[in-house]
């Protein structure tokens, strides 16, 4: 099995390095050309477009920052759709609407190619450690086929939503909310116990020992706790696109969600006031902001 990778940014690379460390034939593709380097030096071959991939490979994964950057890749004449062997599956694992995933399923389908929907919960030292989890769906002949190649992505767990191609997108967009709620609970619970007086250090260590022992409030908590915002893992701009993309699904269902308004409306202000290059984590700071 040829694999194709598109989108080597800071959580693709190291999905990407783990692909190629399991012995995986893998051909890579990036609009800036120098960060395919970092996969050419262990191997990978570097395709000069997204024509040449689709050529090469039978599975085609994409990594890209958004809706419009998967389907200016994934659309037209020089893209996936048009391009890729009948047979052969796109992968992909963004962050998007469902109703994206469903429109670029049904154009992969009329070209007699497949389209299988696997967002993918972790920061990128969770990629490095290979403690990611993929939230799949789609063809259950394909969530089968393809388990073991998102293990070798970095994979801890694979969770199969079934064949609704849109199902394992929206599960992605309720995850990313319920973490963006979190950091700013962790922020302003944090920021009233220091002006309260309490060592906020010895009050995380606490909960994250006791009735907050997860990864999202221990490894968040910690980047709050110490404001370790800078360089960013998944910067702010991205968390509002999340967000936004949250907002949107619900609007499609007639969902209220005025806590996702809130976060929306504090992610914007944080922008505007110290610049779009920090950590999501940073929203955490909303509360406090004059």
């Amino acid at each position: 099995m040829k694999i194709g990778f598109i989108g080597l940014g800071n959580l693709g690379t190291p999905i990407a390095e783990n692909i190629l460390e399991k012995g995986n034939p893998l051909f890579v593709y990036n609009r800036t050309a120098a960060k395919t380097k970092a996969l050419t030096d262990k191997g990978a071959t570097a395709c000069a477009n997204v024509k040449e991939l689709t050529e090469a490979c039978d599975v085609i994964i994409t990594m890209v920052s958004d809706d419009k950057a998967l389907k200016s890749i994934s659309e037209g004449p020089d893209g996936l759709i048009q391009n890729m062997q009948p047979g052969s599956v796109h992968i992909s694992m963004s962050t998007i609407l469902p109703l994206t995933a469903e429109e670029l399923s049904k154009q992969h389908t009329q070209k007699g190619s497949h389209y299988l929907s696997a967002p993918v919960f972790g920061r990128p030292e969770a990629a490095r450690a290979s403690k990611l989890n993929f939230v799949i769906s789609g063809d259950a002949a394909h969530r089968q086929r393809f388990e073991q190649l998102l293990k070798d992505a970095g994979g801890a767990g694979v969770w199969e939503f079934g064949d609704d191609i849109t199902a394992a997108n929206t599960v992605k967009l309720c995850g990313n909310f319920m973490i963006a709620a979190a950091m700013e609970a962790i922020g302003e619970s944090v920021s009233m116990a220091a002006k309260s007086n309490i060592d906020t250090q010895k009050m995380w260590s606490f909960f994250t020992q006791t009735i907050f022992n997860s990864p999202i409030y221990t490894n968040y908590g910690n980047i709050i706790v110490n404001k370790q915002f800078t360089p960013p893992a998944f910067n702010m701009q991205l968390g509002l696109k999340d967000v936004n993309l949250v907002l949107s699904q619900a609007q499609q269902v007639q969902q209220n969600m005025p806590l996702a308004s809130l976060l929306q409306q504090h992610m914007q202000q944080l922008i505007e006031k110290k610049g779009p290059e920090l950590d999501w984590s940073a929203v955490s700071l909303a509360a406090d902001l004059k």
